[in-house]
């Protein structure tokens, strides 16, 4: 036809639609191949006969005729008499604006933005290349940009097809060669192509898409170059999985879609076309869509196998995505057809060190750092200096994302270039030699963060093991498999503070249980460190009990390691502080820092310090805890590390509270507050927040104080943080008894009073107790509060706190007040204040709510003398003795019905 190639492509167009009706008419087809390539499609001219081989191949049993196999070869050589173009006709005068763009079959989901983006980048720049994966859409998004009203111009746009060009017999000559017949410039115009091209478009305003450069880069780059220079009005748009490098370019790398939307809309859109009336699980299908990247050629392929899987099926069966997306779509290039076609092309492109490096990076779950990829694709046939370099090179070519982390830049293929790339080392023969590299790599790289936690470099660190995160677990579990019981081990030692840190408790605990169940050899030291590691995960995460009972089973496995031991024995007390006789706590922790002194290790000795601190407060040696919390913040500050400071800041917050400084208290723990998430320490974090309200609690504002232990409760249950969670939520009962919604306290502290009473000695079982007490006997159950009081009291002994003591005695005068024996409840509150200054813990003013309304029962039975000559005679008591002031209240409640 006249008119050039819009008029071909009309008349493409139109055919396209007779073609589709009647796919195996020979003669029909051959007329559709002519207007596609009078339209510059020679790309989809040679598709659209590739599409009849196969339809006569599969239909029919036959193969194409002597005619058409003539005319395949007459587009593959660019043939002039294809569309009457030779010497002797001449170029048209102008071409239509119209270009020779497609129309677009189906609507482009999920890339209006992207549209606009890069259609204003096109009419800001004369160069702009649309970067990406194969497969991700990059031709239809450029397409989509020619058209815009933003990119339009006066001579039109004009798609050019490079795929059909081979690089190996191709340079800019030949790229100008095909540009010039999809512009219908002559052939005999200039002394070279890329000239003669030149010179033709030099007065032309127009719009060149230069499609699948990627192949071809140089030979592009080239030509583009010498075009832009030559025609000032002339823009071009490239498509490409690598930048062209030319000064001016403008790089738009073209993401693949968002798994959880747009992905999702795409693949109901062309499920719906291919499964008419199927109601899909849009979870399944999103999950389908992470899996396949999100990439559209992938998800289009995936849609069409709806019709005879379904979405849950066909998600079951992506491990062997390669299989499952083999028969692509008809009608598109060879090399688009499947997903396996989509990779083999980009993969034919690289060069040797190339492909080494991408196979190897199959190996992470979850990417890797330059580090990383130095110690696990490096070796004798690509040297670990080269490595950052072709990581560069994958990347330019969009076979490696590059995804920011807290850690610094990561490395990472998408998922099937990832299952391909697997493929290709299992094919070399590298599988298992680069799993142990990358263990290996691991194993170091853990143990040197679990001394890097420990100082200032501890955000750091913590930082590096969350990107790591996914790759640890699959070597250690790969290792557990395997039956390798020390690298297991190794794995679950260094990680182990970690866990601790970030609060990946039962993460800890089944993966210290696990590793101890692999059989084989293993250093019994080595076995020893990560069976405390399994103890103390349980003892955070509420199995007390069994820890406590075989705590000295689990110290014995340091035979000859002081260090070993002297780190177990602080780890245990750590986690099983409150629980049991605390003085074996104290002894176990102060033997620890003597161990620790005299091996001059300073983080031990400030975390035995620590703690040495917390457990001196019950024992009425405040004067030698608040010491011994100074000197272990002054190391920790020398040391850098921000945990312990964080672990001292607690320790003092809870010294102002005794003392009524309810400011320092709470500047105390919002500083906790601040660190603790500054370094993401969510089990920390949440017993700041229950600090903060209990200080909000002892200053009488109770909105804030629930507000507070509800965040800190949450954080906790979400961490599987059982104390944490306890302690949140006796804060949210004292708050109710304090409001009057007494069956709302009941709720909170029933919650925890059977977990807290199966643990010998716990501390929380007195606590709940005597606040259970307290209930019952603002409801006036003196019956049931007299023995709730009772139980507490037994409870707050066996725990060996003074403070709970106390608590429990002024329960018990609550009791006896109320029924109207003023003396033995003076006796008791006396009894108990002597409990609380011994243990330097008096009872500040803001906490003696309680004490003040049992005073004033007792007073009204006694008088005020009578009350200070009995509260006196209580408080001269032993406390041995005070024992004898709770048999009349523990006889009473015998002698009654």
């Amino acid at each position: 036809p006249g008119g050039g190639p819009a008029a071909y492509g009309a008349l493409a167009g139109e055919l396209a639609r007779w073609v589709g009706a009647e796919p195996l008419r020979e003669r029909l087809r051959a007329a559709h191949v002519r207007a596609l390539y009078g339209a510059g499609r020679q790309g989809d001219a040679l598709a659209s006969l590739a599409d009849l081989r196969d339809r006569l191949a599969d239909e029919l049993g036959v193969d194409p005729s002597p005619d058409l196999l003539r005319l395949h070869a007459a587009v593959l050589a660019q043939d002039p008499a294809l569309t009457g173009s030779g010497r002797d006709r001449p170029r048209p005068a102008a071409q239509s604006a119209a270009g020779n763009v497609p129309a677009s079959l189906t609507p482009l989901v999920g890339r209006a933005a992207a549209i606009e983006d890069a259609a204003r980048r096109v009419a800001a720049h004369r160069l702009v290349t649309l970067t990406g994966p194969g497969g991700v859409g990059k031709t239809r998004l450029g397409v989509e940009v020619a058209g815009h009203p933003a990119a339009s111009l006066r001579d039109g746009a004009w798609l050019v097809e490079l795929a059909g060009l081979r690089p190996a017999d191709t340079g800019p000559d030949a790229v100008a060669e095909l540009i010039a017949g999809v512009l219908q410039v002559r052939a005999d115009a200039g002394p070279n192509p890329v000239a003669r091209l030149a010179a033709a478009l030099r007065t032309r305003e127009l719009l060149l898409v230069l499609d699948n450069c990627e192949h071809l880069a140089d030979a592009v780059a080239d030509v583009a170059g010498r075009l832009l220079r030559a025609a000032p009005a002339v823009r071009i748009l490239a498509t490409s999985q690598v930048p062209l490098g030319l000064a001016g370019e403008v790089v738009v790398a073209v993401p693949p879609l968002d798994p959880g939307t747009d992905a999702v809309e795409l693949f109901l859109t062309r499920a719906a076309a291919a499964a008419p009336g199927r109601d899909l699980d849009r979870g399944t299908v999103a999950e389908i869509c992470r899996r396949l990247d999100g990439l559209p050629l992938a998800l289009e392929l995936a849609a069409t196998r709806i019709r005879a899987l379904g979405e849950r099926d066909l998600l079951a069966r992506l491990d062997h995505r390669f299989e499952l997306l083999a028969a692509g779509q008809r009608g598109g290039p060879e090399r688009q057809r499947t997903l396996r076609a989509v990779i083999d092309w980009s993969w034919e492109l690289l060069t040797e060190p190339e492909r080494t490096v991408l196979r190897r990076l199959a190996v992470p779950a979850d990417g890797c750092d330059l580090a990383g990829a130095e110690a696990i694709a490096g070796g004798d046939d690509v040297a670990p200096t080269a490595v950052a370099g072709l990581l560069t090179q994958l990347v330019d070519r969009s076979l490696l994302t590059v995804v920011p982390s807290p850690a610094g830049p990561r490395y990472r293929p998408l998922e099937s270039v990832a299952a391909y790339a697997g493929e290709r080392l299992c094919a070399a023969g590298e599988l298992d030699a680069v799993r142990r590299r990358h263990r290996d790599h691991l194993l170091a790289l853990a143990a040197e963060a679990d001394a890097g936690l420990r100082g200032a470099d501890q955000r750091r660190w913590l930082d590096v093991l969350d990107a790591e995160s996914a790759n640890l677990r699959t070597v250690y579990d790969d290792a557990v498999r395997a039956g390798a019981a020390e690298p297991a081990l190794r794995l679950v030692d260094a990680l182990g503070w970690y866990w601790f840190l970030r609060g990946r408790l039962s993460e800890g605990r089944r993966s210290a249980a696990a590793a101890l169940a692999v059989e084989g050899a293993a250093p019994a030291g080595l076995r020893a460190r990560v069976a405390v590691w399994a103890a103390g995960f349980a003892v955070q995460l509420g199995d007390v009990p069994d820890v406590a009972a075989r705590a000295h089973a689990v110290l014995s496995g340091f035979d000859g390691d002081e260090a070993g031991l002297a780190w177990a024995r602080w780890f245990l007390s750590l986690g099983l502080a409150g629980v049991g006789d605390l003085s074996v706590h104290v002894r176990r922790v102060a033997a620890a820092l003597t161990t620790f002194r005299r091996l001059g290790d300073r983080w031990g000795t400030a975390a035995a310090l620590s703690l040495h601190a917390d457990l001196s407060r019950p024992l009425g040696s405040a004067d030698a805890g608040l010491r011994s919390a100074e000197e272990a913040a002054a190391l920790f500050r020398e040391l850098g590390d921000r945990w312990g400071l964080l672990r001292v800041t607690d320790t003092l917050a809870g010294r102002a509270e005794i003392h009524g400084d309810y400011d320092r208290a709470a500047a105390l723990h919002e500083e906790g507050v601040r660190i603790a998430t500054e370094l993401g320490l969510a089990t920390e974090l949440s017993s700041r927040l229950a600090g903060l309200g209990r200080v909000a609690l002892l200053r009488g504002d109770l909105a804030t104080a629930d507000e507070l232990h509800e965040r800190a409760r949450v954080l906790a249950a979400r961490h599987a943080h059982r104390r944490g969670e306890e302690f949140a939520e006796l804060g949210l009962a004292l708050s109710a008894r304090r409001q009057g919604r007494l069956d709302d306290a009941e709720r909170h502290l029933r919650a925890w009073l059977d977990w807290c009473l199966d643990i010998e000695g716990d501390l929380g079982a007195a606590l709940i107790l005597a606040e259970l007490g307290f209930v019952a006997e603002l409801r006036g159950d003196t019956e049931a509060a007299r023995a709730l009081h009772l139980d507490g009291l037994a409870a707050a002994r066996s725990a060996g706190d003074p403070r709970a003591v106390a608590l429990a005695l002024e329960g018990l005068a609550g009791v006896l007040a109320s029924t109207g024996d003023g003396a033995v409840a003076a006796r008791l509150l006396g009894a108990a204040a002597a409990a609380r200054d011994g243990s330097g813990a008096p009872l500040p003013p803001a906490e003696r709510g309680d004490v003040d309304r049992v005073t004033a029962a007792a007073v009204a039975v006694l008088g005020r003398a009578g009350f200070d000559t009995e509260f006196a005679a209580g408080r001269a008591l032993p406390p041995k003795d005070a024992d004898a002031l709770v048999r009349p209240a523990a006889a009473t409640g015998a002698d009654s019905p």
